[in-house]
């Protein structure tokens, strides 16, 4: 009789426990460890537990948590200090910040997947929503402070995206676009530094106009973009050479997907592009987990949104008229499709 060979439970463990590791980075994230480090270099346990704010009893188990998982370093002589990447992407004060996207998931996204059971159980959005209040957008929208980290976590997360489709697009066969649902900004100056011939706009909801100019001025893009407010699905799209949707179609139903597209189709000249960029999901539904979980982080924020594959983006755009249409990948899990009037 031939003995089973039984296989360790630990990576069933590490999944099962890893919103312990998730929420240590979010917690170090809003204490600003890595900000802190960043200003004051090395600091041994007692002089980064008074800079932070930490009480005795967990704070050497925290920071060395940290190092454990790969988030700082604790030096030969005992102090500790950011890795590379920490020292770039997770201080404040530094262009490359990517915080802000992890400082929403720590203020609201991770109490919310707390109810991800009863999303599955019932369709329904679990945020906001759940107790009554304003959606996500709305409630957003309306409040100055909370708007304002809400596009910045926008920036954060489309950064390195923006930066690999700036190479990855031929936009020298091109002068004007036009990034809908804009937000900060953060895609549009980067493309846009990238290509000092480009001139073009922003759209996004009235509120968002001073947090989108102050960003173009600071980049000394003011000149070149302008803003544009209005909501995409009561307006006609802006005339450009080129529309970008990012984080925009995955908000939405099936039906609103298509209206969104069919409108970039009626407001480009012939010969203009459309792209839409997203953590498409791989064909087969089987490799790109963020483009997955991101589809499930829709079904507790939206009411009907969802992401998509590839496939499922080509077929759309075929549909509305589309013709050139492809997917080309652009940095991680990030996709774009690519379409031409």
């Amino acid at each position: 009789m031939t003995q089973m060979t039984i296989k360790s439970p630990d990576k069933i463990l590490q999944l099962g426990s890893a919103f312990w590791a998730s929420k240590t980075l979010l917690s170090a994230v809003e204490l600003g460890i890595f900000t802190r480090l960043a200003e004051c270099g090395p600091l041994e346990l007692e002089e980064l537990r008074g800079a932070v704010g930490l009480h005795a009893r967990g704070a050497r188990d925290f920071l060395d948590a940290l190092v454990a998982l790969g988030m700082l370093q604790r030096l030969a002589d005992g102090r500790y200090a950011n890795t590379g990447e920490t020292e770039i992407y997770l201080d404040r004060n530094k262009p490359p910040y990517i915080g802000g996207v992890l400082e929403m998931m720590n203020a609201r996204l991770y109490r919310f997947w707390g109810n991800l059971t009863e999303a599955l159980a019932t369709g329904l959005p679990q945020n906001e929503a759940r107790n009554g209040e304003p959606d996500v957008f709305a409630a957003a929208y309306t409040e100055p402070a909370r708007l304002e980290q809400f596009l910045e976590a926008m920036t954060a997360i489309s950064l390195p995206t923006a930066r690999a489709m700036a190479s990855a697009f031929p936009w020298r066969e091109y002068w004007t676009f036009a990034d809908i649902g804009c937000a900060q900004g953060g895609m549009t100056a980067e493309i846009a530094g990238a290509h000092r011939h480009l001139t073009g706009c922003g759209l996004d909801l009235p509120a968002v106009r001073p947090v989108f100019e102050r960003y173009m001025a600071r980049h000394g893009l003011d000149r070149r973009f302008a803003f544009q407010a209005g909501d995409f699905f009561k307006e006609p799209l802006p005339a450009a050479d080129v529309l970008v949707m990012g984080h925009i179609l995955h908000d939405w139903s099936l039906p609103k997907k298509r209206c969104l597209l069919k409108k970039a189709y009626e407001a480009l000249p012939s010969g203009g592009a459309l792209i839409v960029y997203d953590a498409m999901i791989d064909d087969e539904r089987r490799e790109n987990a963020l483009g997955l979980l991101m589809s499930l982080n829709m079904l507790i924020e939206t009411p009907a949104g969802f992401d998509y594959t590839g496939a499922d983006c080509k077929g759309w755009l075929r549909e509305v008229g589309f013709r050139d249409v492809r997917i080309e990948p652009l940095q991680g899990p990030y996709s774009m499709a690519v379409a031409r009037k």
